[in-house]
């Protein structure tokens, strides 16, 4: 028999918001600034992770790339980090959010960056059953003109695992402003790729920037989306419409500040109904894993087993994956389920 914080940790999970990055281990990001020069703050692993805010956070997000230098060791990170996820958390799906225009300014062209992000990936799938898809993203901090180009880059070189279009990072007046990428987007669509985009994330952001998301820019779903509660006309669509939201609870301890219980927004979202996820977001950087989001994050929130069970259940229906592949996990994580529930301790 198993107690929930137990069943939470082995329920089926697949994690839709994912930053590449952010897959390192604390020990990788040490060992590769050390070998690439690469100078840190701290060496302390207690302490590298230490952020004021949202901006705080970022600026060590950016340079963290400057870690990832050679195929090997995109590669060695792609793997390592599915390993990592299965074990704490029981992931059985993924899709990554990769920014080529954070590995361009290093020297990284989009092919040399993929083919050995997807060789990891590719073997952990092989070796361990766990599915995957790529978002590539936009960094908002670049100009409308360098994400259109983005975007004829995945054009040009299409890979099957690359299934989506997205944007974070801010805008360097740090704001979100995702109509201005309207283009982008436009161009995204006209070729079938999904979209999605970090809106309505922090106490700074709107709800018009959500409405933006979904009535300008078309996208399928949305990462963070909390200040659509902002907005009960624009929450009641969602609602209806049965856009996915993929939250990510621990990181908006840090960004925003907020305390996790049942007033949070994510809290908040569940009980009107919206179709919430639940990932990482920047895994390394918030000192957290997906197994951690479900087992600490959820009961805070007020979510119980069955709740529990719809948000896992919700990311498959939110993946930007075929439906065949759908089909697979939902008749795994089903099986797996019935498991847990009988092992389940009331």
């Amino acid at each position: 028999m198993i107690g929930f914080g137990d069943y939470l940790q082995l329920l089926p999970k697949t994690e839709l918001h994912c930053h590449f990055t952010s897959t390192m281990s604390a020990g990788q990001f040490i060992q590769l600034a050390d070998r690439y020069g690469v100078k840190l703050a701290t060496t302390d692993p207690e302490k590298l992770f230490d952020f004021e805010d949202l901006s705080d956070f970022l600026t060590a997000f950016r340079a963290a790339h400057d870690v990832l230098k050679a195929p090997e060791d995109l590669a060695e990170v792609a793997y390592a980090g599915v390993r990592l996820a299965v074990a704490s958390g029981a992931l059985r799906y993924r899709e990554y959010y990769l920014n080529p225009q954070y590995f361009h300014d290093r020297g990284l062209s989009y092919r040399q960056l993929l083919e050995p992000v997807l060789e990891g990936l590719r073997s952990a799938e092989a070796d361990l059953g766990v599915g995957f898809r790529i978002v590539i993203a936009i960094n908002r901090h670049d100009t409308p003109s360098s994400a259109l180009e983005l975007v004829e880059q995945i054009i040009a070189h299409p890979y099957d695992e690359v299934v989506g279009l997205g944007m974070d990072d801010l805008t360097p007046e740090g704001t979100e402003d995702p109509l201005r990428f309207t283009r982008a987007y436009a161009r995204a669509k006209q070729v079938g790729l999904r979209l999605t985009a970090h809106v309505g994330e922090t106490d700074g952001a709107s709800a018009i920037n959500v409405r933006d998301a979904i009535d300008e820019l078309h996208c399928d779903r949305i990462d963070h989306g909390y200040r659509v509660l902002d907005d009960p006309e624009l929450t009641r669509r969602a609602r209806d419409s049965g856009i996915p939201f993929t939250t990510t609870p621990f990181s908006t301890t840090i960004c925003s500040g907020w305390t996790l219980g049942p007033e949070h927004r994510i809290a908040r979202m569940i009980r009107e109904g919206l179709a919430v996820t639940v990932s990482t977001d920047d895994a390394m950087f918030f000192r957290t894993d997906v197994g951690r989001e479900y087992r600490e994050a959820l009961p805070l929130l007020g979510v119980d087993a069955e709740g529990a069970k719809r948000i896992a259940l919700a990311g498959i229906d939110a993946a930007f994956c075929d439906d065949d592949t759908k089909a697979t996990l939902r008749r795994q994580f089903a099986a797996e389920i019935l498991t847990l529930d009988s092992l389940l301790t009331t």
